[in-house]
């Protein structure tokens, strides 16, 4: 007996937002949309939570006037991905962004605790082609902030050129906003 190859069907950003006002899908649905997979978001338990209010607090101390700390929104990445973030930074104010996500943040930060591999591989790989400068990863399983920047081609894939991984006594200061200083503590529950 013969097996026929199983096919899949990417979608654009633009046929994900047609299915979202023709609600398709249940409004508490956690998804997003990654290299043109529906991916369902894990669950938010409290230290996820907390972490991810942490995080939102520290980055509105660094960043002031002129910048937008948004939690757990879309961002327009490209043609066929539409992440949300569990925090992220973008220039100007939620007015700026009536009818379209903000397409170019200058930090993505991601809290994961199950999500991690899928943080580390495939959403490090769409932040690093969409150019953005610098990607935090949370990372409540060891309790560490995972720092990266330098976005690369490598081939036909990309990455992050340059990782740091911060325990809770260092600190990092954002690139958009070098004069901060952000505690690593202060991001963890």
């Amino acid at each position: 007996m013969s097996h026929a190859a199983i096919r899949t069907r990417r979608w654009t950003r633009a046929e994900y937002a047609r299915a979202i006002d023709a609600c398709i899908f249940p409004e508490d649905e956690p998804l997003e949309l990654l290299a043109g997979r529906l991916v369902v978001a894990e669950p938010k338990h409290r230290p996820h939570a907390v972490a991810t209010g942490l995080v939102a607090e520290a980055l509105r101390r660094a960043f002031v006037a002129g910048w937008y700390v948004q939690i757990q929104d879309p961002i327009a990445l490209d043609a066929t991905s539409e992440p949300e973030p569990d925090v992220a930074v973008v220039r100007g104010a939620p007015r700026d962004y009536p009818r379209e996500h903000p397409a170019h943040p200058v930090l993505v930060v991601e809290v994961a605790e199950s999500s991690l591999r899928l943080d580390r591989r495939l959403k490090g790989r769409l932040y690093a082609r969409a150019g953005i400068a610098e990607y935090w990863i949370v990372n409540l399983m060891d309790r560490v902030l995972e720092v990266h920047r330098a976005p690369q081609r490598e081939g036909r894939r990309y990455k992050y050129g340059d990782i740091q991984i911060l325990r809770p006594e260092a600190s990092v200061s954002p690139l958009a906003s070098p004069a901060a200083r952000i505690a690593v503590a202060d991001l963890l529950p």
